[in-house]
């Protein structure tokens, strides 16, 4: 059987910690990251250089290099203090200058790709910035990706401008290629969301004759998702697409320890809910298991989610010979 081609869409940090499991499975794997970040120093510099948002494409990067831990950690290296540099991230600064260096964002992924050996193909949504816009359920429009969750109340919907924003064409040349198409984990309207308003990326995508695997998230987000079970994901996925795409979701059935709960419950985060019968209504098929783990904060078990993935596709690819 050849050696599956993978292609996961979404941003933030639960896309790079699956991805750390992920890269060490037989796959060839294309990420596909959002551009729609304006906060901290993602958006100091798209404000400053007029480059698409180095963040998450940064993460993605260090979650899929090649390289030993302490450099890693470099590229991760925030700036503290309180002169120029402060809140900047080193990785994210090398991706700037690169870009400057080459004159086109995609070039410097692609190059800083080589440079750090990535395990994949990284490419963000499009080739330039787009602005998240939400419309709240009372009527509000919060303009800005960082804006959003900090408003409170229930979102109704989300969209991008600009609304005719082009994919790039290795992007859609990726999800038509496919085997499996991966959606989440991430910020519903601020990670995932945005990549599937792109039009064509959203086209390809429910074009496409892959398996398509959405995983959740294990934590509501303030201000984002508060009180959404998994069904909740799915349903605002289908309102803002307009068709049902997933064959399969997976979700965490584990436990989380009462303090653990109780900590996160002070910044208004608690575990999403399973919702089966609604899960159901948005997909073929639900796998539940123990996803969860606990150091610092909450993150999905990457080597247990990882393997969940690669059975799925393997065998969805044996079906399908």
């Amino acid at each position: 059987m050849k050696r599956p081609h993978l292609v996961v869409m979404g941003g933030g940090t639960g896309l790079s910690v699956m991805l750390r499991g992920l890269k060490n499975k037989p796959l060839d794997i294309t990420a596909i990251v959002t551009v729609a970040d304006d906060g901290g120093s993602s958006g100091m510099l798209r404000d400053e250089l007029q480059m698409p948002p180095p963040g998450d494409i940064r993460n993605v990067l260090t979650a899929l290099a090649d390289v030993e831990p302490l450099m890693s950690e470099l590229l991760n290296y925030r700036f503290s203090g309180n002169g120029g540099l402060s809140g900047h991230s080193l990785g994210n600064l090398i991706l700037a200058g690169m870009t400057d260096i080459t004159g086109d964002f995609v070039t410097a992924v692609r190059e800083i790709s080589r440079v750090f050996a990535v395990r994949g193909q990284v490419l963000p949504a499009a080739a330039e910035a787009v602005v998240l816009r939400a419309e709240m359920e009372d009527g509000t429009v919060i303009t800005g990706e960082s804006q959003i969750p900090e408003h409170g109340g229930r979102i109704k919907r989300v969209f991008l401008e600009p609304d005719h924003v082009e994919p790039l064409p290795e992007a859609i040349h990726a999800i038509e290629q496919a085997d499996a198409i991966i959606i989440g984990p991430g910020s519903l309207y601020t990670s995932i969301l945005p990549n599937l308003l792109v039009p064509k990326l959203a086209e390809a995508v429910v074009s496409s004759k892959a398996a398509k695997i959405f995983i959740c998230n294990v934590m509501t987000q303030p201000g984002e998702t508060d009180g959404y079970s998994v069904g909740d994901h799915l349903k605002a996925i289908d309102a803002h697409i307009g068709h049902k795409i997933f064959d399969y979701v997976i979700v965490n059935n584990g436990d989380i320890p009462e303090p653990v709960q109780e900590m996160y419950a002070e910044k208004g985060a608690k575990p999403v809910q399973l919702d089966l019968e609604e899960i159901l209504k948005y997909s073929n098929e639900c796998i539940a298991d123990r996803l969860v783990m606990y150091r610092t904060y909450l993150r999905h078990d990457a080597n247990k989610l990882s393997h969940h993935i690669y059975t799925l596709v393997q065998n969805w690819m044996i079906r399908k010979r």
